[in-house]
């Protein structure tokens, strides 16, 4: 008997649903990494042992199906306005942990003003920022991330930067306010960087726990459906497209957020 058979034999759990997730099947479209993304805010939540203590503010969205999926207290917010809900509840129950789950269209379009504001006061709240480079929900429209060329539903000959405007690169824009403590850039294509993405939802959960000010973890993620790619082919466009206009990384540490570990 091998050690995998010895664990099955004496019914050991190694690997389960995380509390913070309910048993809901998700019914984003095949190939989407929401589904990813949640479960990884919902381990951290977990082994932080925040479950009890956390309250979820989502908008306008595909980010509005993840009050089917987390086993959380949660409020709706209006399209854009998270962040400004989520400065409410933080500064009325300060014992809690406030977090907001944003898309692009709805954090750097019309919610802009509430997230820069946000930053700007250096509220204690974390904001998981979702970018697909599409309005997701509505047709896959152009999105204020939509990489230059990018054809969608209203750049039918690709986004033409003249017209349109530049993608904006909303963690480097974020981390240039004084109120932000911890601003990263992370993804979910493949196993290294889901686990990275993974410490860096924790990072943020402990930088909102001590007090710092605001978090934000921006995380670039597929669409295959408004793409028009596989599953597969959404990932490599992540890595290949995305990345070299978004490029991963930390765009501003606190010296007091880096020595939380």
């Amino acid at each position: 008997m091998n050690d995998q058979q010895a664990i099955i034999e004496q019914g050991r759990l190694i690997y389960g649903r995380p509390e913070a997730l309910t048993d809901a099947p998700m019914h984003y479209c095949p190939g989407c990494t929401h589904g990813i993304i949640h479960r990884l805010i919902a381990e951290a939540i977990d082994e932080l042992g925040l479950r009890e203590k956390t309250l979820m503010v989502a908008p306008v969205g595909c980010s509005v199906l993840m009050y089917y999926y987390m086993n959380l207290d949660s409020v709706e917010a209006a399209h854009g306005r998270a962040p400004a809900m989520a400065t409410g509840l933080k500064r009325t129950q300060p014992d809690k942990v406030v977090f907001t789950y944003q898309g692009d269209g709805d954090l750097a379009s019309i919610g802009a003003a509430e997230i820069l504001h946000a930053a700007n006061r250096g509220e204690n709240i974390s904001v998981f920022f979702v970018n697909n480079t599409v309005y997701g929900m509505t047709s896959g429209q152009m999105a204020p991330t939509t990489l230059p060329g990018q054809v969608t539903t209203s750049t039918p000959y690709g986004r033409d930067v003249e017209i349109h405007g530049y993608p904006m690169r909303m963690a480097e824009i974020i981390a240039g306010l004084p109120g932000a403590s911890y601003v990263v850039r992370r993804s979910v294509y493949d196993p290294r960087t889901i686990r990275q993405a993974k410490k860096a939802i924790l990072t943020a959960f402990k930088a909102q726990l001590a007090g710092l000010g605001l978090s934000m973890v921006e995380f670039l993620s597929s669409c295959p459906t408004n793409w028009h790619l596989s599953p597969a082919d959404a990932l490599s466009y992540i890595r290949d497209k995305m990345v070299p206009y978004f490029p991963l990384g930390d765009f501003k540490v606190m010296d007091a957020v880096a020595a939380l570990g």
